[in-house]
């Protein structure tokens, strides 16, 4: 009986400008497959996860990024007492695809229904209006970095100071259109 070996294969993971190694029998068993990579010592401390689709180009294998998303953890750890929280969920058209977002806001104090309201549409409005115009890989790349959450934090904080302005999940709807 032939013992069946499996072989390191480098995956080029995009973002991130680092090569994984993954272990499969051939390079055909890892397209589609699923790779999730811890990113809190690459985001210096904020405790994240993302997830990348392992597809085939000009025989290299490449891992793009489909889902970021903040650790259940890393919330609660933001969250005190005498504040108001502000979620929401939707998805946006970007130019290569549907994205979720679920933006995370933390105001200074506790305020009404109506100012959460107002943040949350202004946070909406603000991230339709900067993802539409993006490719999925931009904009994974400027959540990674912060600079959309940043945007964000200035254009809210003249509707209600905010004490945290996180973007908490950002994921391709249809991850096999990537």
């Amino acid at each position: 009986m032939a013992s069946i070996k499996k072989h390191p294969f480098d995956v080029k993971l995009e973002l991130l400008n680092t090569d994984a190694q993954l272990m499969a029998l051939n390079e055909e068993a890892l397209v589609g497959k699923t790779v999730i990579l811890d990113l809190t010592k690459i985001l210096k401390g904020t405790s994240a996860e993302a997830k990348f689709m392992i597809k085939k180009e000009e025989d290299k294998l490449d891992g793009k990024m489909y889902r970021f998303m903040l650790y259940p953890s890393f919330v609660r750890r933001m969250i005190s007492h005498n504040i108001s929280i502000v979620e929401d969920s939707f998805v946006v058209k970007a130019k290569d695809c549907e994205i979720r977002v679920k933006p995370f806001l933390i105001t200074r104090k506790r305020v009404h229904r109506a100012v959460r309201s107002a943040l949350r549409e202004a946070a909406k409005e603000f991230l339709e209006k900067n993802i539409e115009t993006k490719p999925r890989d931009k904009v994974f790349q400027s959540i990674l970095a912060g600079i959309m959450q940043r945007m964000m934090s200035i254009k809210l904080k003249k509707v209600y100071p905010l004490a945290v302005c996180e973007i908490r999940v950002v994921e391709v709807v249809k991850p096999s259109s990537i």
